[in-house]
Order: structure tokens, then sequence, then C-alpha cells
């Protein structure tokens, strides 16, 4: 049977950023992932947003991970040449309703360490986004957007620079730990088995289904898996509108139907949220809800033409809790919390996991070497 000191199952952008942090501390590292491709399922169906961390709850790993995450990722970004810009973002307010809610997050931004976020006039919003409408808003300059796909392959080719390989196509089927090891089977009649001495469970929504495979751990390790939708339309025929994103007030389980664009210049809006059943991810887009993100857009963008908006594409956001309660922190499992040296698991890491992801892994990495200094 082989061996490797360390896998990583999951080549999403979490999962290849703890595999860079585990080889650049000097550890041969193997990262198996189901599908064909990188980054396929969370990582790439997001808005490639660099987050501030203005809305994430006080003290948690979301707020922690954003607020040092983004300056990370901006100085990683700078000295690779990998594609992304700090466009700047503004939260609206088109409602009087909505502007003790904009204090309110004006507030808790300042209290999670955004010292850079401000509350300006409807005057000034306008002058800077002349198609806009707002009564206030809120400015965050240190908001931006990333090339996802560039920024996975550059930490990618850093850790195959270090000895990293990676299995694609290659579906882990149980972790077994058998003495101060694991015992890793794949999916497949003739695939063979492989040890390790560390594990990292970074697999996205496959995360559950590996953590159920491993015997002897503790109750209430593996939280719920829920299924959250966000369908995305694209802007047809028409000019970019705003050279900042665009945020209005949010709403139930997401930052509501907002604008980003992409570094081409190409409009989006989106996501919105829809509850799936069960734990069968279906990306097709939801074609039937132009009117609903029309109706929402025109609350900050009245001039949106009539039939611009275009299906594009969705993500499913890895939840685990429900519609209208509080949002889940991320989860990460430490080698004592899951009762084995060596096994992390992580549940949960939709938003802001690409704008945290080398802090992550940094974090990751140093959690599953702790014993073994």
């Amino acid at each position: 049977m082989d061996h490797v000191n360390c896998i990583v199952a999951g080549a999403g952008v979490i999962g290849i950023a703890t595999a860079r942090a585990l080889a650049l501390a000097g550890r041969d590292v193997v990262i198996i992932e189901a599908e064909d491709i990188i980054g396929s399922h969370t990582s790439s169906r997001n808005s490639e947003v660099i987050h501030a961390g203005i809305y994430y709850a006080e003290n948690s790993l979301k707020a922690s991970f954003c607020v040092s995450g983004k300056m990370a990722l901006y100085d990683y970004c700078r000295d690779r040449a990998i594609p992304h810009e700090q466009t700047g973002k503004l939260i609206v307010a088109t409602r009087n309703e909505d502007l003790d809610t904009l204090a309110s997050i004006h507030r808790h931004a300042l209290a999670n360490g955004v010292d850079d976020i401000r509350q300006i006039s409807a005057e000034e919003a306008v002058e800077s986004e002349p198609e806009l409408s707002c009564i206030a808003a809120l400015h965050s300059p240190s908001t931006g957007i990333v090339d996802s796909h560039a920024l996975i392959l550059s930490m990618l080719g850093e850790a195959e620079d270090r000895g990293t390989m990676v299995a694609f196509g290659t579906k882990v089927a149980s972790v077994r730990p058998d003495g101060r090891r694991f015992i890793v089977a794949f999916e497949g009649d003739d695939a063979d088995a492989v040890s390790c001495d560390i594990f990292i469970n970074a697999a996205g929504h496959g995360a559950w289904d590996i953590a159920r495979s491993i015997p002897r751990l503790p109750a209430g390790i593996v939280p719920p898996h829920l299924l959250s939708k966000g369908n995305y339309y694209s802007l047809s025929g028409h000019p970019c509108p705003f050279r900042q994103l665009i945020y209005p007030v949010p709403g139930d389980g997401s930052l509501g139907i907002h604008f980003t664009r992409d570094l081409a210049g190409q409009a989006r809006f989106g996501p919105d949220v829809f509850w799936m059943d069960g734990e069968e991810l279906d990306y097709t887009v939801l074609d039937d809800r132009a009117d609903d993100f029309a109706e929402a857009i025109r609350t900050y963008w009245p001039a949106l033409p009539d039939n611009a908006l275009a299906p594009s594409y969705c993500g499913i956001r890895p939840k685990m809790v429900g519609s209208g309660q509080p949002a889940a922190d991320f989860v990460i499992r430490s080698p004592k919390q899951n009762g084995f040296n060596g096994l992390v698991q992580l549940f949960g890491m939709e938003s802001p996991g690409l704008t945290g992801c080398l802090v992550i892994g940094e974090y990751v990495a140093d959690m599953a070497l702790k014993d073994f200094r």
C-alpha cells in the first residue's frame, strides 16, 4: 500500500490553499478531486467578490478570515499579477425603513475591523454612480473582484512546484483510522487504497459523505447539510451601468440581488435564494425569475431596460441552517474535536471562503501539523 504524508480531499480554492500551505511547510501532499477539473463547484459558481468583512458575526471565523484574508489576497494577486480589481462597493438604502439597518451594518462593520467603511449621502453616491438611485449609502473601498480560476491555478502551481500531486476524477469512498494513520479507499473496482498521516476533508459539498464514512467520530461532529441555490442573471445587449459593486440592504439568507461585474466589464445580478430538497446538486439555472430580478434591481437602478436580463449561471451554497435562522459560521473540526490526530474537517465553506482562502489554508495546515512537530 502506498503511503503519503498528507491527503487533501477537494481541489476547490480552500482545499488547494491548504495543500499549498502544507507543501510550503515541507510536507508531501496529494490532492484528491472527484471532478475532472479544479474548483468546479462553490469556488467558481459565485460572484468572485473580494469581500471586506462587513456582514459576518463579530468574533466569528468568517469575520476574522475575511478581514485578514482580503489583505493577504490583494498582496498575493499584486505580487503574482493575478487579474483583480479593487472596485469598491456601495451598500444602498432605497427606502426610509432601510436607514436603521444601514446604520447597524455600519456599526457592525467597524466592530469587525473594517475601518475604511463610511456612510455617504445619496448625492455623493449618485455623483460617483450617476445611474444609481438611493437615499443613503455605505461606501466600502476595500471590496473588489478577482479571477478565481487564475487564483486557484496560481496556488496549485506553487504547491505542485513543491511536489504536490493531484488525482482528478477520483472520489473518496471511505477514510478509516488505523493506529496513527488513515487508510483512504476510493470508488472503483481497481482503485487501490492509500495510507496517510494527515487527512484534510475540504471536499465542499462532498465533505459530508466523506465524514459519514469515518468510523467512531464523536456525536454531533457532522452538521446538517442544506442546499441553497443562487441564480445569476446577466445584462444582455446594454453597457455596464456601474463601476463599483452595488448591494442593497441584505435580506433573508443572502445579500440581496446585487450588481457585480467581471474583469471584462460584463454586468451580472444575483444571487437570489432558492432552498433545495435533499443533497443532489442541480445546477440548472431557474429561467423564470427575470421579472423578480428586474423588480429588485429597479429599486436601485430604475433605468434597467425591459427584457435586458438573461439567465446566466447558478451556485449552490453549502448551508447548515435553514431560512430565517441566524447565519452559521464556518465549521472547522480540529483533530482534537474529531478524536484523531491529523484529521481536520471543513463544513459550510461558502462566502467569504474565496476572500479568506490563503489565511484559511494556513490555519488548517497549522491545525493539522500541530501534533506532528
